[in-house]
């Protein structure tokens, strides 16, 4: 029976899939954009339009050409004379992508020069998510904006957060912490009553899966339901808090905002064999309770603090490799702009991770929204521009920026490669290496010299991986600082200084100083007078005390300050919004004034205080979840709806989709196959160095073991390559890892139940179930009951029952009509069975 039949089947028997149940959401302009989508606008688009466009296609202009004005979201959506510009999420149809690549003289924009590849596809990523646009209303007739930094002081999220005693309510009998009487003050005053309280099964299920990011098995879930103690909840709780998977689940949160992701992206892309560390450095941070301010600390400049001993130290650096795993566009030919590229990524991956702000959007020009000029932004540049950040690559066609990479103690880490290099293996290797290069000098043909060159560069990094005795060298990506005078990294090799790329490398030999402002981001309009390194105004009346170094040292410490605003808010936030569903700053990524004021302001300062006692987000997720709120059903109430239909106020536990690793994890761990054992590195740090996939080099392996369905350890330890990720994870709204993304979107979509349908790993699993089904039982009801505890953790109604009864009945009718060998007729049932389960909703979402 095909895999669409079995659909048809487990929906008309009552099994509903959200993923078949749903509609195609139809394509469209992105009228509510996101935080990321609006910070992508700000960054990407509009600085270009205004440099780029503007003289000929705004109100400014003195002839407007072609009827096109792209100075307001309507201009740009209505198009000019030859109709619409764009055609949301279509790229390839889109008349002002068309223009972008200058495919046709007559229609090339801007007319006199091309832009460059990466502004070209940073309009394609536009287009495709829909051409957010936050512009409203008539152009503009200035651009000058002029930021009021005291006046922004007195905005909500940049005053110091207050500690209050809790409210009184009326049911005081119903709260039993102050979290509960912060929330129940509200919803009185709203006259919303909260809904009962979940049962004991739906309960344990919902802890287990957000604590862990894997579901209770059957003999945990009876043992908790016997339980009649007092305390049954908390020693789960407990429980959970203990186990090295709670590291892997909140780890991978972390690796959501940190974009975490094992090659560069962008329009070249190369392994980063090493990132595989700074994965493992956050799940043991999490699972070790480091705290916060801590954690902080390690990742901006975790290289600059004294370590005790070499295991700390080498901790620390890997720790740094925040800074060095974001996306990099390697062939970029100015230096100048490469580095300029790195540190505003570098500036915006650490204000939005540790503030939820957008500052990296005052690189061109002052904030739009939030009180931050473009001179504090180049404070903070100064800061990284004073900071070598270290990833590795080698040179090879298209990748003209490789750095280098930090030694780490030998005594400090292990080898993601075990297997030693022989001398018959470095014999060969240099042999290579001499082959090529006597090739190369031979030739005069530089074209025809650029792959003997990118093998050279190949063949060299593999020597270079390991010690003279044939170890594996330890090494690591992360930020190191600057000299002080001269000094730097200087490269080597085909493509450095007199060979084949352009001269000058990589181009960031600079030692520690201050930044000049570029005016609107161009490398070529330096002003005169440089910009101090420093922090935010609005956030600190006093200048940053830079003693020595680069300043990262004395940032990290301002951020992780108790004295910061906005530190404990915005964690505390992303706690609550990880275990409700939302946050209490529903714009978890954005506290400024783009984003959404706090939904109960006094509950979020009460958090950010208790979590600022200790900086445990252990202690912080417990005081969470042992609250009342945390433990209702998430029954509908139609009344309570009508007042609060998102559930701001919490008058229920909101239900929501299993994200994209709970989902597959779930499927490994009830069928059985989950191997918990954390594996050491991954297979790009196995494959070392060079592009992804290796065209013309004999590929990889990474490809394949993408995608692999018999890769059964926990999706924390998948491969993340940007521009190819899993299917189980990209299907199911995984981030982009090219993005900082502190609340993943909710897709539902055709693409998923077909995925549950018929990816092979599904298909394992499902037959892995009916294998262990088949072994420990020996009825149909038996096995019926067996599966239902399996899957949901609670044992089927009579009404299930008699439908599963009948579905086993009818598929095996079906395969006895199609000839299927009776030998494998009970196999095939209880697979298809096991794989409805699979594609229900109450196995895919946690009420």
């Amino acid at each position: 029976m095909s895999r669409f039949a079995l659909a048809s089947i487990a929906l008309a028997l009552g099994w509903n899939s959200p993923a078949l149940a749903q509609p195609t959401k139809g394509t469209g302009f992105a009228d509510k954009p996101t935080q990321d989508q609006l910070a992508f606008f700000e960054k990407k688009i509009r600085p270009v339009l205004v440099e780029s466009c503007y003289n000929c296609h705004s109100a400014q202009a003195e002839k407007v050409k072609g009827e096109l004005l792209l100075d307001t979201r309507e201009g740009i959506r209505k198009g000019g004379a030859t109709g619409p510009s764009i055609i949301p999420g279509n790229v390839e149809r889109s008349p002002l992508i068309k223009g972008l690549r200058h495919k046709d003289p007559d229609t090339a924009m801007p007319p006199k020069a091309k832009l460059p590849d990466a502004v070209i596809a940073d309009f394609e990523a536009w287009v495709k998510m829909g051409a957010p646009d936050p512009r409203d209303g008539k152009a503009v007739a200035s651009n000058k904006y002029v930021v009021d930094v005291e006046k922004g002081r007195s905005f909500w999220a940049f005053v110091a957060p207050k500690k209050s005693p809790a409210p009184e309510v009326k049911n005081a009998a119903w709260a039993t912490s102050d979290i509960d009487r912060h929330l129940l003050a509200d919803l009185e005053k709203k006259g919303i009553k909260p809904v009962g309280d979940a049962d004991k099964r739906t309960l344990l299920r919902r802890v287990y899966l957000d604590l862990t990011g894997l579901p209770p098995t059957s003999e945990e879930m009876e043992a908790f339901v016997a339980d009649a103690a007092p305390n049954a909840f908390e020693k789960a709780v407990d429980k959970l808090l203990a186990s090295p998977r709670f590291g892997e689940r909140w780890g991978r949160h972390w690796l959501d905002i940190a974009r975490y992701a094992e090659s560069t992206g962008k329009t070249a892309n190369f392994n980063y064999p090493h990132a595989w560390r700074y994965r493992d450095y956050v799940i043991a941070a999490f699972n070790a309770d480091k705290p916060y301010d801590q954690f902080i600390k390690e990742q901006l400049a975790g290289d600059l603090m004294p370590s005790a001993d070499p295991k700390t130290k080498a901790e620390r650096i890997v720790a740094t490799g925040f800074l060095a795993i974001g996306p990099k566009a390697l062939n970029e030919n100015s230096s100048l702009q490469f580095e300029l590229d790195i540190v505003d990524e570098q500036i915006d991956v650490t204000t939005q991770a540790f503030l939820g702000i957008t500052a990296a959007c005052a690189r061109c020009h002052d904030h739009k929204f939030d009180p931050i000029p473009t001179k504090d932004y180049y404070a903070l540049a100064g800061i990284f521009r004073s900071t070598e950040t270290c990833y590795g690559t080698v040179r090879f066609v298209q990748s003209q920026r490789p750095s280098p990479l930090i030694a780490l103690p030998a005594e400090s880490a292990p080898s993601a490669i075990a297997k030693k290099l022989t001398a018959e293996e470095r014999t060969a290797t240099e042999k290579e290496i001499a082959d090529l290069k006597k090739k190369i000098a031979e030739s005069t043909d530089r074209l025809a010299n650029i792959f003997p060159a990118a093998q050279l560069s190949m063949a060299q990094s593999k020597l270079d991986s390991y010690e003279a005795d044939g170890t594996p060298k330890l090494q690591a990506m992360g930020a190191r600082d600057k000299p002080e005078r001269g000094g730097g990294f200087t490269p080597k090799g085909p493509f450095g200084p007199g060979g084949f790329g352009p001269k000058g490398g990589f181009g960031m030999s600079r030692s520690i100083d201050d930044s000049p402002i570029y005016t609107r981001g161009e490398p070529n309009q330096p002003t005169a007078e440089k910009v101090a390194r420093g922090t935010l105004q609005v956030m600190s009346k006093t200048p940053l005390k830079i003693k020595t170094g680069s300043g990262r040292l004395e940032l990290a410490q301002w951020i992780a300050s108790k004295d910061n605003p906005l530190t404990a808010r915005v964690m505390a936030n992303r706690v609550w919004m990880h275990l409700f569903g939302r946050g209490i700053v529903s714009t978890a990524e954005n506290f400024g004034a783009a984003g959404q004021p706090p939904s109960n302001p006094e509950l979020l300062d009460h958090l950010a205080i208790s979590f600022m006692e200790d900086w445990s987000v252990k202690k912080l997720v417990k005081r969470i979840v042992m609250s009342h709120a945390y433990q209702l059903d998430s029954k509908f109430d139609k009344a309570a709806f009508e007042v609060d239909p998102d559930n701001a106020l919490i008058w229920r536990m909101s239900p929501r989709r299993l994200d994209a690793e709970s989902l597959r994890d779930s499927m490994l761990a009830v069928s059985g196959q989950l191997d918990a054992t954390p594996p050491v590195g991954s297979v790009v740090a196995r494959t070392g160095e060079g592009p992804v996939g290796r065209p013309r080099l004999g590929g990889d392996g990474i490809s394949q073991a993408i995608n692999d369905p018999k890769n059964t350890h926990r999706s924390v330890y998948m491969p993340i390559v940007r521009d190819n990720l899993p299917e189980a994870l990209a299907l199911f709204d995984a981030p982009d890892p090219s993005l900082i993304t502190a609340d993943r979107p909710t897709t539902t979509v055709p693409s998923q139940g077909l995925f549950i349908l018929n990816n092979p790993f599904v298909i394992r699993s499902s037959e892995a179930v009916a294998d262990k089904l088949l072994k420990s039982t020996t009825t149909e009801t038996e096995r019926i009951r067996a599966a239902y505890l399996t899957f949901y953790g609670r044992a089927p109604g009579e009404k299930e029952l008699a439908t599963a009864e009948k579905f086993l009945k009818g598929f095996q009718a079906q395969l006895a009509k199609d000839r299927v060998p009776a030998t494998r007729q009970e196999r095939e049932t209880w697979a298809a069975f096991c794989q409805a389960l699979f594609a229900s909703a109450e196995f895919q979402y946690r009420k």
